[in-house]
């Protein structure tokens, strides 16, 4: 099943000024304490750790629970003094990963 991130920057972002980061990526998040129609108990497959660098240093890091709803959605807010390259990292539960990259430029 393909992963869908969305992920939400400024239109116009000037060097050196604070600037808000969005970012979601589509996954269901099963705690693994509910159960199937079968009785069975399902497995659990969260989403653990998210990421974000820029130029390859780290910008913002969270690790993620249970509690945390599907879809989680992140958002924090960051400052750069030259454009670059940000990228993003999803890591969960069963081999899950799913990365993205923005360009970061300025206004």
């Amino acid at each position: 099943m393909a992963t869908r991130a969305v992920i939400t920057l400024p239109a116009a972002i000037k060097a050196g000024e604070a600037f808000e980061v969005r970012a979601t990526v589509a996954h269901a998040m099963e705690t693994g304490y509910r159960t199937g129609d079968d009785g069975s108990r399902l497995l659990r497959d969260l989403v653990r750790r998210f990421e974000c660098r820029l130029d390859g240093e780290f910008v913002f890091a969270a690790d993620l629970f249970a509690a945390i709803s599907a879809n989680p959605y992140l958002a924090f807010w960051m400052r750069a003094d030259k454009p670059g390259e940000l990228s993003f990292v999803w890591r969960g539960d069963n081999g899950f990963e799913h990365r993205e990259t923005r360009a970061l430029q300025f206004a």
